[in-house]
């Protein structure tokens, strides 16, 4: 009996290799993914200099529909500080929101029809930024779409494979490409027309990048398994059951999450004051040209792949020839990176002279070191939550992974609104602390813990 005999609902090839050796409806999703992400991170590299440069200066701030309403959840910030909590928040809420995303596509609509709309809410989101009055609502779509969008279509890619295909790690690797391709390209296209051309240029960019995914998808559908085409409530499942060896490492997940949050501060402050820092410091021109501030966004993704992959790499020679550190291993030796990193930029302001603007040697260096660092702990860390995950729930535990990232992006809203009023070296070493504070308490960790607890039977990653 084959597959689709055994499970008629899935009308799928898996067999399929038609897409680099894998299923056709890979490519739609990859593709699909890649303009989604092309969207929110063009958007993203544009959202705090279009507010410090226009949206909240006067004449303008005084445009957003219900705005004095809303800036007093911030007390009285104002300026670059205020830009910052509000990319903060919402950076934040787009790591919350998919949790209701996940409910509405397993309870109530399915994953297709969820996708669909997410879709077309981000994509109007976008296009709501070219109006002041909207931009509130704006934001709101966004966090709203990017939530039903985000992880039901990762979860389809899983879903084209069998239990026993091999292919599945490779068909991740692949969407991951289209992830960092989107990544790469937005800060040059949706950018340089939000720098040079005008802010709402650049915004309605990313909502046609957004509507271009949207085609993609629709027409990749018949690629696609029927069961996530509809919600699923057939059968009953007896749940698997805590295990008295679980609760430690449940626990001690649990405590990890604050500290991930503390340590993800630092490289995630490049989409806030760093931008804001760059723009004002930096010396961007080439050939008597401004180069789009944005731009350090696409420097930073195109460093932070190759080192993802060398970093993989090397290891993978490493492990020939002595033992590969474990998880937190790794993760320690993130945090140094990360630490070293946030020293290129105090160096960075301690050599600035008077009324001179800053080179690019140390802020190249700081993207190197820096994404070294990044290499060695995201990846990595979610792997370890993974593998000390109770296998009874294991995809809630990996679900609660992402709120480390939710409380991360909260702080970086806040500590990110220092930068007007702290010594920008001050500022930078203040980022090294939390880079440091938080590898101490992996080290902690490690030294106590992880005896005990990496021992544990590998639980599966949830498709």
């Amino acid at each position: 009996m084959t597959v689709a005999e055994a499970t008629p609902e899935l009308d799928v090839d898996r067999d399929d290799r038609a897409f680099l050796g894998h299923p056709k409806g890979l490519g739609y999703l990859a593709f699909t993914e890649a303009w989604e992400r092309f969207s929110f991170y063009g958007m993203q590299a544009l959202l705090v200099l279009y507010m410090v440069n226009e949206l909240l200066l006067p004449g303008h701030v005084e445009n957003i529909g219900g705005f004095e309403q809303f800036r007093t959840l911030y007390g009285g910030l104002d300026g670059q500080a205020l830009a910052s909590a509000i990319f903060g928040t919402y950076a934040a809420s787009v790591y919350l929101t998919p949790i209701l995303g996940g409910w509405l596509a397993d309870r109530v609509l399915g994953k297709r029809r969820t996708v669909l709309i997410g879709a077309v809410t981000m994509a109007v989101g976008h296009f709501l930024m070219a109006f002041e009055l909207t931009f509130l609502l704006a934001l709101l779509c966004l966090i709203l779409g990017s939530g039903m969008f985000k992880g039901n279509i990762a979860s389809q890619v899983g879903a084209l494979y069998g239990p026993e295909d091999n292919r599945r790690a490779d068909a991740f690797q692949i969407f991951y490409l289209g992830i960092n391709a989107g990544v790469i390209a937005s800060p040059l296209i949706v950018g340089t027309l939000g720098e040079k051309v005008g802010w709402h240029w650049g915004f309605g960019a990313a909502g046609v990048g957004m509507l271009i995914g949207l085609v993609i998808y629709l027409a990749g559908q018949k690629y696609l398994p029927k069961e996530h085409f509809e919600p699923q409530h057939k059968g009953h499942v007896e749940p698997a059951k805590m295990q008295p060896g679980d609760w430690p490492a449940l626990i001690a997940l649990l405590l990890l999450i604050p500290v991930m949050a503390i340590s993800i501060v630092p490289n995630n402050q490049i989409f806030n004051a760093y931008l804001v820092w760059g723009d004002q410091q930096f010396d961007l021109t080439f050939m008597d040209t401004k180069l789009p501030t944005t731009w350090l966004v696409t420097l930073d993704a195109i460093v932070s792949v190759s080192f993802l992959a060398g970093v993989a790499l090397f290891y993978r020679w490493y492990g020939k020839h002595w033992k590969e550190p474990d998880e937190l291993g790794k993760i320690i030796i993130g945090s140094l990176f990360s630490i070293g990193g946030q020293l290129c930029l105090f160096m960075a302001a301690a050599t600035q002279g008077e009324g001179e603007k800053i080179g690019l040697f140390w802020p190249f260096l700081f993207h190197i070191v820096n994404s070294i660092g990044f290499a060695h702990m995201l990846p990595v860390s979610l792997a370890l939550f993974a593998k000390l995950a109770p296998k009874a729930i294991n995809a809630t535990v990996i679900g609660l992974y992402y709120l480390a990232f939710f409380a991360a992006n909260s702080m970086v809203g806040w500590v990110g609104g220092f930068l007007e009023t702290m010594p920008t070296t001050s500022f930078w070493l203040m980022h090294a602390g939390f880079a440091a504070v938080s590898g101490a308490a992996f080290l902690l960790f490690k030294l106590f813990l992880s005896k005990r607890l990496m021992e544990r039977e590998p639980a599966p990653l949830p498709d």
